[in-house]
């Protein structure tokens, strides 16, 4: 039988605790009038009305509860904004200066960034700088370079991660997929509306009025009235007739024609498998280099997914799958696509340009639900600060949809072009990491998906994460857990608890994987025979570093699929102080 070990015993209404996840609050956020103003209008009537908290240790009753303190500013800003923030908001302590039950813990960004690695990031300068400004997650774009130029990437990310003291950078290696692309042309074309235009699958074609493209079934895929989009939609040709090798089309919105453009047609997706021998052979690459990630273009059914985890499973690669979901085909494949990954992308461009545009907010909306429900990664991309790329500051769309992304519950926001070849990759990292900051401090409680448990039913480590988090929240503390799989630490992230997650992990490959998962601080660690000897080091270890302050109080879970200084049926939390 599962026991539980509380140092402090916490008796209090879950009503009264927006934080706790708990089935009454989930049905208090869907009553009209819940979302943001309400929460921000409600503040002084929930302080009056807040039910007693008892514990077993005595305290200073309050009158309102410190809620977690998150200061949205750059990292080299932090020790001087705390001070401000501390002083203008002018937090009493109400007689009782001690650090107690209450105390605040010291929260780091929680939404993690995944930065696109090109030639304006693949120095050792530029990728020191990027994890320092905030990049959690570094992403290699197999559509561009080789396997030299991403080895040198992979080596020094590496070595970024041998020396760094308390953050480590995970590796993606997102594949190309199978693109439709146009051909080479000896110089760009200028294409006017109502002008006629040839594509065609002979090879070495690039006229004035027809280029080649690279998929022999295109002219089989295509039919007459349909919409061909040229990068996503920049262009735009409706198809008027077509041949045994060729389709012609009239412009209908001109533009600049460029060599190996990418290629869309309208609702529809090519009938290419979706991992091709390229795809293969970077795969392979990545098996070599020990990855943390393959991000899998264009996947259309599981059958894929199952077929690359099998090829993983045989080449002995412990090696986490995150599907793209970017092609129409997918869509209704959704739920088993998903069941079968480890994760998934919101590719937002190729989705837009394979459906109607004004799907893609309510698709990635979906989508995130779906991820959050069964207890896997998602991760938001594309155009998020597609500005940047030329301009310093960004369009106060994209700051909205930075927003956006993280208060629907995004473990990950994405740069791609914006640190690829962007003029201010730094920049753009920063402005994704206050925004991102700054959104989460207005997020009171984040709401567990009311299915989550349906995702984890045979783990009792599911209802030691729903109340490790409900007490996290109440006694407003980080929360310690101690993993070799990565399980309770990912478990946890799920809940979203309001304080930060230190996972402490006696496994490199386990930390590197981790630093991707929301609210997550992975912590390489060597376990000790004795338990209180390693709960001990590893306190000191978070307060030495500026993590934790002495006095704080930290949720220690032990918990998860492999006991660890335990019986297999005995799970507990605990309550320490520093």
């Amino acid at each position: 039988m599962a026991q539980v070990v509380a140092t402090r015993l916490v008796h209090c209404s879950l009503v009264a605790n927006p934080g706790s996840g708990s089935p009454q609050s989930c049905s208090e956020k869907l009553k009209p009038g819940y979302g943001f103003v309400s929460k921000v209008l409600a503040q002084t009537e929930k302080k009056s009305r807040r039910g007693a908290v008892h514990v077993s240790a005595p305290i200073v009753a309050r009158s309102a509860r410190l809620e977690s303190e998150v200061i949205p500013v750059s990292p080299e800003d932090i020790p001087k904004a705390v001070e401000q923030n501390q002083y203008s908001q002018g937090i009493s302590q109400l007689g009782d200066t001690s650090v107690g039950v209450w105390s605040k813990p010291t929260v780091r960004r929680k939404t993690k960034i995944v930065c696109t690695i090109g030639p304006s990031t693949n120095t050792r300068e530029m990728i020191w700088k990027m994890a320092e400004a905030g990049m959690n997650v570094a992403r290699l774009n197999m559509s561009h370079g080789d396997h030299t130029s991403h080895q040198k990437v992979i080596d020094l990310v590496k070595e970024y991660n041998a020396q760094a003291k308390d953050n480590v950078i995970a590796i993606m290696l997102d594949t190309k997929g199978p693109e439709v692309r146009s051909g080479d042309l000896p110089q760009p074309l200028t294409l006017e509306p109502g002008q006629e235009f040839t594509f065609t699958i002979r090879r070495g074609v690039g006229t004035a009025d027809c280029v080649s493209v690279n998929y022999d079934d295109f002219v089989n895929d295509v039919e007459v009235g349909d919409m061909l989009l040229v990068d996503g939609g920049m262009m735009s040709l409706v198809v008027k007739s077509k041949n045994e090798d060729s389709v012609k089309c009239e412009v209908v919105d001109g533009g600049e024609l460029k060599s190996r453009r990418h290629l869309n047609v309208r609702g529809k997706s090519a009938t290419l498998p979706s991992i091709t021998d390229k795809d293969w052979d970077d795969i392979k690459f990545g098996v070599d280099n020990k990855v943390d990630f393959y991000a899998v273009s264009f996947v259309k059914d599981a059958a894929v997914v199952h077929e690359l985890k099998n090829y993983l499973k045989d080449a002995g690669a412990d090696i986490h799958v995150i599907v793209k979901i970017e092609s129409a085909d997918s869509i209704p494949n959704l739920h088993s696509i998903i069941t079968a990954s480890d994760g998934a992308m919101v590719a937002r461009g190729d989705l837009g340009a394979e459906l109607p545009i004004e799907e893609v907010p309510l698709l990635q909306e979906e989508i995130i639900r779906i991820c959050r429900s069964m207890g896997k990664a998602v991760i938001v991309a594309t155009n998020m600060l597609e500005s940047m790329i030329v301009h310093p500051t960004p369009t106060r769309a994209e700051v909205s949809d930075i927003a956006i992304a993280v208060r629907e519950g995004a473990d990950a926001v994405m740069l791609s072009g914006e640190t690829a070849h962007g003029k201010f990759p730094l920049k753009a990292v920063k402005v994704m990491h206050t925004v991102s900051l700054r959104t989460e401090a207005t997020i009171v409680g984040a709401q567990t998906p009311p299915n989550l448990g349906l995702a984890f039913k045979n783990h009792m480590s599911e209802m030691f994460a729903f109340h490790a988090t409900m007490m996290s929240n109440t006694l407003g503390t980080s929360i310690v857990v101690f993993t070799r799989t990565g399980f309770m630490a990912i478990l946890l992230s799920h809940y979203r608890p309001s304080g930060t997650i230190f996972a402490f992990t006696n496994d490199k490959r386990i930390q590197q994987r981790l630093a991707l998962y929301q609210g997550v601080c992975p912590i390489h660690m060597e376990f000790l025979e004795d338990a209180d000897e390693t709960f001990a080091n590893a306190l000191d270890l978070l307060k030495t570093q500026g993590m934790v302050k002495e006095g704080e109080e930290i949720a220690l879970v032990q918990s998860g699929k492999q006991p660890i200084w335990r019986f297999q049926s005995t799970h507990n939390i605990q309550v320490r102080k520093v």
